[in-house]
């Protein structure tokens, strides 16, 4: 599994995680199909199917037979979007989830793995996340995604495909100029030169992993084929503080902080354990610093390495 040459499939290629592991796909020699709504940027030989998943000739096309892998990423992930339109969240992330995984059953797909996230869990506090604690998730994001990856444990049950859903925690790195969470959020603060607002004291811990220790998991889940749900994270949570501290380090920008109140339901601690990641052969190589540094220059002006 993920030998050189397998033709795979991406969901979501085209956006910020997925932009990364098509590269690194195309770069281990592999026959890369993307689907999304918006077309692959560059001119990589990639096949483009673009099309919303919604569409079931869209789904048919983006399976196409003879594919090994499909890698799907395409989903709602903002949290608070999801709470506003449960609806549409459901429908992108469960329904489009359970026609991809038939048309896998279909078309004779072998792997199937699916990005999911620790928010399947619910808040457990300052507690130690691992596969085996119990899904009771809190918004209809988490919700979704764990209904996803139910749906998965039963088509590999049922159907022999090797299913994996895969719990990120914070992913962040070069890429994230669109998105609108808090390290992309510093790094414009530091470009401006102006502050940036804090929930509550700033002690909530995160789990942060970089895009490309998330794309190195997401290659050590295919080629162990690893099956059942995998957390994928740095496995060191840092604070809110902390963060501030290491984007002053890396920016040299003073990056005040205003506080304010918390909002209701935000959980105090995302720490998670990684080590059946690691008994997979996944090794995360960025600790907070050297990873802020590699989102940084896109921030300041300078071409990030894409």
């Amino acid at each position: 599994m993920g030998d050189t040459g397998s033709r795979v499939l991406v969901t979501g290629g085209s956006g910020f995680i997925g932009r990364r592991l098509v590269r690194a796909l195309l770069a281990a020699g592999h026959d890369v199909t993307v689907v999304d709504k918006r077309p692959f940027p560059g001119d990589d030989a990639i096949h483009m199917v673009q099309g919303d998943l919604l569409d079931q000739a869209v789904v048919e096309k983006a399976v196409a037979p003879g594919t090994e892998a499909i890698f799907h990423l395409a989903a709602i992930t903002r949290v608070l979007l999801s709470v506003e339109d449960p609806a549409g969240t459901h429908a992108l992330n469960v329904t489009a989830t359970a026609a991809l995984l038939e048309q896998a059953r279909l078309k004779g797909v072998g792997t199937f793995i699916l990005a999911s996230t620790n928010a399947v869990t619910g808040d457990v506090g300052r507690d130690t996340i691992t596969e085996d604690i119990a899904l009771r998730p809190l918004t209809p994001y988490g919700a979704t995604k764990a209904a996803g990856e139910m749906l998965l444990g039963a088509y590999s049950a049922c159907y022999g495909i090797k299913g994996c859903a895969l719990r990120f925690s914070n992913v962040y790195g070069p890429g994230m100029a669109e998105k609108d969470s808090f390290i992309p959020r510093i790094m414009r603060a530091a470009a401006a030169g102006s502050g940036v607002q804090v929930y509550g004291d700033g002690t909530q811990l995160r789990d942060l992993v970089h895009v490309d220790d998330i794309v190195a998991g997401i290659f050590a889940a295919w080629r162990g084929g690893v099956t059942g749900p995998m957390i994928l994270g740095a496995g060191e949570s840092v604070s809110v503080n902390d963060m501030l501290a290491a984007a002053r380090s890396v920016t040299g920008a003073e990056l005040p902080a205003e506080h304010i109140p918390a909002k209701a339901g935000e959980m105090p601690a995302v720490i998670v354990d990684i080590s059946a990641a690691r008994a997979a052969g996944y090794q995360p190589t960025h600790d907070l610093k050297s990873g802020l540094a590699t989102v940084w220059p896109e921030f300041a002006g300078v071409e990030a390495a894409q």
